[in-house]
């Protein structure tokens, strides 16, 4: 999916830019940051199959999301390919907080509707951060290479953000779906804001 230079600029809606020192100390640590980049494609695979079980009566879903599984797996799996041409080794998977926190503010009662359009923004908003994060390292890396590397990632992020977005106004009022969007990206700034700035995560 092509990305709209207006969304490139304003990084999809999102409220607050990653600190520019990231890009320089995630440099520094390329095995970790590939470790936790292959984690995280791992974990969005799963995910999407865990959302097709959950959700099978969802025609458009299950259609959407069955391409995407195997799209996250393949990324994994070029993920690894780098490590391993690198002669680096896949680290162990360290604990998510900036997905964990994002999950503190999902619905956890009221009704179905509410529960299933947290469940689409949560995706939509992790794939939107991770856009984010893959333009500042296709921009900033100083290997040009590793440069080229997640530009392609970066417009793969994007296309899948606008995917569930487009899912949960597939099910749901699209006004619902906009107040409720913009409580999260409120919600996740002020996450940003509070975690570490750390060389070895995506997130």
């Amino acid at each position: 999916m092509d990305i709209n230079i207006e969304a490139q600029k304003n990084i999809l809606g999102l409220q607050l830019h990653t600190d520019p020192r990231w890009v320089d100390i995630a440099g520094l640590s390329l095995e970790e940051i590939l470790t936790d980049h292959a984690y995280c494609e791992q974990k969005a695979a799963t995910t999407c199959i865990s959302l097709i079980q959950k959700y099978a009566e969802k025609d458009k879903l299950v259609n959407e999301l069955a391409p995407i599984v195997t799209e996250e797996w393949g990324h994994f799996r070029l993920v690894l390919q780098e490590l391993r041409k690198r002669g680096l080794q896949l680290g162990k998977q360290r604990r998510d907080e900036y997905v964990n926190k994002l999950l503190e503010f999902q619905q956890k009662g009221g009704n179905a509707e509410g529960r299933f359009l947290d469940q689409m923004l949560t995706m939509a908003l992790i794939e939107a951060r991770s856009c984010e994060r893959f333009k500042r390292l296709s921009e900033g890396l100083n290997d040009a290479y590793m440069r080229n590397f997640y530009r392609r990632f970066m417009e793969s992020e994007a296309g899948h953000y606008a995917l569930f977005i487009d899912l949960a106004e597939t099910y749901i009022d699209k006004e619902k779906v906009r107040k409720r969007w913009a409580e999260w990206l409120a919600y996740e700034k002020d996450v940003m804001t509070h975690l570490e700035l750390r060389s070895d995560r995506i997130h």
